[in-house]
């Protein structure tokens, strides 16, 4: 039986990959440093914690559901415990594409992260619907690296990665490089920024005299259209004023080079502010 060693395991995230574990095969040891977190485990899961020496004592995976800030000093604290072999699974690319994992050529780092439920789905269960983050009734997709380690172990990190993350969609294979452009890349430089500006943009039509509710309920409502259309969810082409709309609108909110957010020494920045 497989022995993982879950730190972090009352915490927000730890929470959830507590849950879905306890249906799995696996010998899992649970850490937890905070009381709050440790009172969650018992009310909850039923789940009392183990200290770090027994939690790795002969442990094959760790876990590491701790926050970014926090992974490289954890992981540098356990590793003279960790017999050649180990896996050590960080749940963001921040840290180890920042460098802050452990000089350890012997243990095999492998990241996974969720995708979260899409948008747009077919999830008819009314608690799959409101599941939002993903890890308890909506299927998402996930994607995996294998940073170092033998190949063979790529196998083992997306089985538990399939456990934590359940019910899966779909499970991509990336490059710790590749996954840092996902995040912050993608979902947070761009996707999140740009929500946030839509947001404010909503907060200003208010402003202008718009009733609220009509302002929420218009943009919303074509936040799904225009999101089904332009990701090709659905056929469809938009009318010859929204195109000219969007061909004018666009230079007049970004930079030109706005992409550069994608380059290496950006994202290196992006993520050293993070970790």
């Amino acid at each position: 039986m497989v022995a993982i060693a879950l730190f972090g395991a009352g915490g927000k995230m730890g929470a959830r990959l507590s849950r879905n574990l306890q249906s799995s095969d696996y010998d899992v040891r649970h850490v937890e440093t905070g009381e709050v977190g440790k009172a969650r485990l018992r009310e909850e899961l039923g789940i009392e914690c183990v200290d770090v020496a027994t939690a790795l004592d002969g442990v094959d995976v760790v876990v590491l559901a701790v926050p970014d800030t926090h992974v490289g000093t954890v992981a540098h604290e356990i590793s003279p415990s960790l017999k050649a072999g180990t896996m050590v699974m960080a749940l963001d690319a921040a840290a180890p594409f920042a460098g802050h994992l452990p000089d350890r050529p012997d243990l095999t780092y492998f990241v996974t992260h969720p995708c979260h439920p899409p948008i747009f789905n077919d999830e008819t269960d009314p608690q799959a619907r409101d599941d939002r983050f993903g890890g308890l009734h909506a299927r998402q997709s996930i994607v995996n690296a294998m940073m170092q380690g033998p190949e063979d172990h790529y196998v083992l990190g997306e089985a538990i990665a399939r456990t934590i993350w359940a019910p899966i969609l779909r499970s991509h294979r990336v490059t710790v490089d590749q996954m840092a452009l996902l995040e912050p890349g993608l979902s947070e430089t761009v996707c999140a920024s740009l929500l946030d500006t839509m947001r404010e943009a909503m907060d200003e039509v208010v402003a202008r005299g718009v009733p609220a509710e009509a302002a929420r309920d218009f943009l919303l409502g074509h936040m799904n259209i225009l999101g089904a259309v332009i990701f090709k969810h659905v056929p469809g082409q938009f009318s010859d004023a929204c195109n000219k709309a969007i061909m004018f609108g666009k230079p007049a909110m970004l930079r030109d080079d706005w992409k550069r957010v994608f380059d290496t020494k950006e994202l290196a920045a992006s993520i050293q502010r993070i970790t």
